[in-house]
């Protein structure tokens, strides 16, 4: 592997977001008179978009899709106001885009979570700096499991699939991986919903401060 390129998923691979997002939802269950839902429920609904998001959220809460569309402007106006009151970097991660970096890697985010979100939430943790690219959900007419997206960030970089990583924590990340024929590395902290063991993946980690090595090893 002549590795060039490294892809990084955002929420519940680079950061854990499930707090500012779960009080986001639950304002807006509030809204329709509904309970809230537990941190837990929230995690397992994480990761094919903001809209998807509030469609389990309603869903779960037994309100009719016909909201959908006011309910998910009302979460994003909450979770825009307050996108980084609970949201922290996972352990060892500026460590290892710091090791990347250096070893003269592009880095790249590839996330469902909205544009102008991302570069917020970057900017606020100092991590925009680590990035030559960053597609969100709203940055192309199409967003992940659909391979397009990672093809589009491997089109930028003119790099082949087989040089490149998709570094996410989901069953979302590992779909758009195979349709991209990019290979997966799978962080085992995040918001993936079945067992580890059941998604497709290269390798599977503990932390990013892992990566570094594992990438070493891959391309000797």
């Amino acid at each position: 592997m002549a590795l060039s390129l490294v892809i990084f998923d955002l929420d519940g691979t680079l950061i854990d977001s499930a707090a500012d997002l779960a009080h986001a939802v639950n304002g807006m269950l509030a809204d329709y008179g509904a309970a809230p839902l537990a941190l837990r429920e929230v995690r397992a609904m994480i990761g094919d978009g903001m809209g998807k998001l509030v469609e389990r959220a309603l869903a779960a809460r037994g309100l009719a899709a016909r909201d959908g569309a006011s309910a998910e402007r009302s979460v994003l106006e909450r979770y825009g106001a307050e996108p980084m009151r609970e949201t922290i970097l996972y352990p060892g991660t500026r460590a290892a885009l710091e090791r990347l970096r250096a070893a003269a890697l592009d880095l790249a985010i590839c996330t469902n979570k909205p544009e102008h979100l991302t570069a917020v939430i970057l900017e606020r943790l100092d991590l925009a700096g680590f990035f030559s690219r960053v597609v969100g959900g709203d940055s192309l007419p199409y967003r992940k499991p659909d391979g397009r997206v990672l093809q589009a960030v491997l089109s930028h970089f003119s790099t082949a699939p087989a040089d490149a990583l998709m570094v996410g924590d989901s069953e979302v990340d590992a779909a758009a991986a195979a349709d991209a024929g990019v290979p997966l590395v799978l962080m085992r902290h995040g918001y993936h919903r079945g067992p580890i063991e059941r998604i497709p993946h290269l390798a599977a980690l503990e932390s990013l401060q892992e990566l570094p090595a594992l990438i070493s090893t891959l391309e000797r």
